[in-house]
């Protein structure tokens, strides 16, 4: 059997080159029946039924979303993980898997300058880092009951929308939420922040908690960080930063654009994405660790055999998680086999194929949103008329033809066409093939 998967594995990987990335068509004949199957007609059947339908996430050509594409060396530490299957969730259960994971944690402190004392776990993704770094300001600054209707939350409009439903989740629907004001490139003004909250304080508020971007998912943009951490401090707020896109561009030549994402109280960063790992890993950095123990610590009876170690040492003490997969090892492999250098050489690459692309297009006459700080932009084509009804079709007719897949968004009312370039085999052909694309579309439209 293992010999018929790694096969199929090869082949999927090697046809990448020649497959759309996105298929407009609905799965089908998935139903679990009481008829065993052979494993090649298994295969078969996923081929055609899941990896041929919607967005192919492992190409290089998916541009639409943020991808992160999925190295190899990450599903053989998938394979290793579930085969050995040790429980990393508790440090008494397997002492050498919850190591591993609180290395990687460790890691990621360095890398953001985070105090040692600081505490951090492996998670599904953004949304569930946000959940615990979230819970753990609520519980620090004791936001619950009738004090929650006059708890101030700011945001930008670019925020994640995780944001708001972490929000919604943990208790806090009815916090008091301002959006501050944007400058032209889509980031968050201090001076705006700062004024929302001295009216917000002379009207009995109570500022809680400042959400910053490193990295938008519709732009790409950089809040002021190190502006905005000063500003939190000064009034006693919780300071977050969602890094989850754009965290790991900090190892590159853009790492002047993060300076004050060391002052935040709470840090999520995906390696799914900027470490190029399949779906299933994010992280979350805190600072307080106490907060995040009464937040998540619970013992039982029948846990009563590691009741005595060290609480940071298990990572199911610092997440609502208990039972999980060992997603560390899918981070801790692919960076002792390769080093870090071909990450950043790859981050360094979608920064410049960014550009690229951009010129391209305004070579073609596109309009274009403000430059990017990372690797994801905007557009549109400036139609004589009905701009936004035909720049609607022009996208309908880029997902028809799928040989490249792009998405969009509306930005400043506008209908816009987003390009997130991050997947690690997007190369430049990929944005040569995009371009070609977006001219064949074109004239349909036109």
């Amino acid at each position: 059997m293992f010999n018929e998967v790694s096969l199929y594995a090869n082949h999927f990987i090697g046809g990448l080159s020649k497959v759309k990335a996105f298929q407009d068509k609905d799965a089908e004949s998935l139903e679990i029946t009481n008829q065993k199957r052979s494993l090649p007609e298994l295969l078969d059947l996923y081929q055609k039924q899941v990896a041929e339908t919607g967005i192919n996430a492992a190409s290089g050509k998916h541009l639409g979303y943020i991808p992160g594409g999925g190295v190899f060396s990450a599903a053989l530490a998938d394979f290793i993980a579930a085969t050995t299957n040790p429980y990393a969730s508790v440090y008494y259960a397997s002492p050498g898997a919850a190591t591993l994971e609180n290395e990687v944690v460790n890691w990621l402190k360095k890398l953001f300058s985070f105090p040692e004392n600081s505490v951090g776990c492996l998670s599904s993704g953004g949304s569930i880092s946000t959940l615990i770094a979230f819970t753990a300001a609520r519980d620090y600054h004791q936001v619950k009951n009738e004090l929650i209707t006059k708890n101030v939350v700011y945001l930008s409009e670019q925020v994640h929308h995780s944001t708001q439903k972490a929000l919604r989740i943990i208790g806090l629907e009815d916090v008091v939420i301002r959006y501050v004001e944007l400058d032209s490139e889509h980031k968050m003004k201090p001076d705006s922040l700062e004024e929302q909250i001295k009216k917000d304080l002379a009207a009995g508020l109570q500022p809680f908690m400042v959400v910053a971007t490193a990295g938008t998912t519709d732009t790409g943009a950089i809040d002021p960080l190190d502006h905005i951490a000063e500003i939190a401090k000064s009034n006693k707020m919780w300071f977050h930063v969602d890094a989850a896109y754009g965290g790991f561009f900090i190892m590159t030549s853009k790492k002047e654009l993060f300076k004050g994402i060391e002052k935040a109280d709470s840090l999520i960063v995906d390696p799914h994405k900027g470490l190029f790992l399949p779906y299933g890993v994010g992280a979350v950095l805190i600072k307080n660790s106490a907060a995040v123990l009464h937040s998540n610590y619970y013992t039982a009876n029948y846990m009563q055999d590691g009741a005595n170690e060290e609480m940071l040492k298990s990572p199911a003490n610092i997440s609502p998680e208990l039972t999980k997969h060992f997603r560390g090892l899918r981070v801790w492999l692919p960076l002792q086999l390769h080093g870090v250098e071909p990450f950043i050489a790859c981050l360094e690459e979608k920064l410049l194929l960014v550009q690229y692309f951009r010129n391209q297009l305004a070579d073609r006459g596109f309009c274009l949103g403000p430059e990017p700080d990372l690797s994801v932009s905007y557009f549109w084509f400036p139609f004589e008329n009905d701009a936004e009804a035909k720049n609607k079709k022009l996208m309908q007719e880029i997902h028809a033809d799928g040989s490249v897949f792009l998405s969009s968004s509306v930005i400043d009312n506008r209908f816009v066409i987003r390009m997130a370039i991050l997947a690690f085999r997007t190369k430049k052909e990929i944005i040569d093939e995009a371009v070609e694309m977006i001219e064949r579309c074109l004239e349909k439209v036109k």
